[in-house]
């Protein structure tokens, strides 16, 4: 079970990383992209009549990614877990209800993919200066939406195992860390 568990924090790493290094490269291709434009504006010595697209582009890209990034490290904006952490401190109830809100959470990433993933197969039309296919574009959306998908089943397991753990007479603070993000 522990090699189990060091393969897929192994795991956990890598695409970190690989989202992580993505998500910065992007962001300074757009950074170099939006201060060629401002600097071609004043010194009009070459056309950039396909900005939008790459921008557009680069733009979902790092959004999308960028997301799946915070999703994996559970950094991602949330209204925070004020119920959990104040009413219900210490209760069996507590995992209960973690566990539906990560259930809750699965489901809208299961439903963000679908719908994601349907617009990237449906999408015709391409892009007007370099004639790329707009699925290309749209193609981040079902990517970010299947490791949100991974990440929240993980999610669901790290809150439902305590429950296992406390109805076969453990306690809840022997819960296994299968979120290197989250403390026991």
């Amino acid at each position: 079970m522990q090699n189990i568990l060091n393969a897929l924090k192994k795991i956990d790493r890598i695409a970190l990383v690989i989202l992580k290094t993505l998500t910065i490269t992007l962001f300074l291709l757009l950074s170099l992209l939006v201060s060629a434009n401002v600097l071609v504006r004043f010194v009009p010595v070459v056309s950039l009549h396909w900005f939008d697209e790459i921008v557009e582009m680069l733009y979902a890209y790092l959004i999308f990614y960028g997301a799946a990034a915070l999703w994996i490290t559970r950094e991602h904006f949330s209204v925070g877990d004020w119920i959990g952490a104040t009413i219900l401190k210490g209760s069996r109830t507590r995992y209960w209800y973690r566990a539906v809100l990560e259930v809750l959470v699965l489901i809208f990433a299961a439903i963000f993919f679908y719908y994601s993933l349907r617009l990237t197969i449906l999408a015709q039309d391409v892009t007007n200066v370099f004639a790329i296919p707009k699925r290309v574009l749209y193609s981040c959306m079902p990517i970010a939406g299947g490791i949100m998908i991974i990440y929240s089943i993980r999610n669901v397991m790290v809150e439902v195992i305590p429950l296992f753990k406390i109805n076969m007479g453990g306690k809840a603070s022997d819960r296994v860390v299968l979120d290197p993000a989250r403390k026991p």
